[in-house]
């Protein structure tokens, strides 16, 4: 008889499974959307390998899914929970507003933008900002048109976009093509060449050479309905 190399499941492994099953996002999606090989999150959940997501995978999911990144890890760490006495400045909310802007970006066959009008703002914690090393960035939030970037971004969700000028790497961010502004999963195909990849694979690739687009800016953050 075989032995299974399955682990039981606990903790964030569980959590995990438990989230991508309550969204109806399959295992291989997400993993892709975090530029990993299909079974990586497969892997991860039934097999106990990576022991642990990186810190920039558990971002990136703790923010798909809403929930706080502490949920998804690190799992097997030695690192100790926090423990601490609030002073009287954390138990004050400090907040930052992030303009929203009259401006749709595509995430299907593509569409003009609009003027920047900015017609309101969200407010975001400055607290939540500093954790996620966006205290300074440029921000604004945007709306998504489009379904080519489902599951991960539906049709009217509205993202913050982080318009620094910062190293790229590869990820979801604000392009222009043209006179065209779209939001892609961006991913350097060598030889000064990108890859703008949908998440809806009813959508092909479009493979770009790097002085044909403007990276406007990385998507950090969305909202929506449910």
């Amino acid at each position: 008889m075989t032995k299974s190399t399955e682990t039981p499941l606990s903790g964030a492994r569980a959590r995990l499974l438990a989230l991508s099953q309550e969204r109806g996002a399959s295992l291989s999606s997400l993993s892709e959307m975090l530029g990993r090989n299909p079974s990586y999150l497969q892997q991860f959940i039934r097999k106990g390998s990576p022991r642990k997501l990186e810190e920039s995978d558990r971002r990136t999911l703790s923010q798909f899914f809403g929930v706080d990144e502490n949920e998804l890890g690190p799992e097997g760490s030695s690192l100790k929970e926090k423990s601490y006495i609030r002073r009287q400045d954390d138990l004050t909310p400090s907040y930052v507003d992030v303009p929203r802007l009259a401006i749709g970006a595509s995430a299907g066959p593509g569409s003009l933008p609009d003027a920047e009008v900015v017609f309101d703002a969200f407010k975001f914690s400055r607290r939540w900002l500093t954790e996620q090393g966006l205290e300074h960035g440029q921000l604004s939030v945007i709306t998504v048109e489009g379904d080519s970037m489902e599951p991960l971004l539906n049709d009217c969700d509205e993202i913050l976009v982080d318009r620094s000028q910062r190293a790229f790497r590869d990820g979801v961010h604000v392009v222009r093509l043209g006179e065209t502004l779209m939001v892609k999963r961006v991913a350097s195909a060598g030889a000064g060449r990108f890859s703008l990849l949908s998440q809806n694979l009813a959508y092909p690739p479009v493979n770009v050479e790097a002085d044909e687009v403007e990276i406007i800016g990385r998507v950090v953050w969305k909202g929506g309905r449910i």
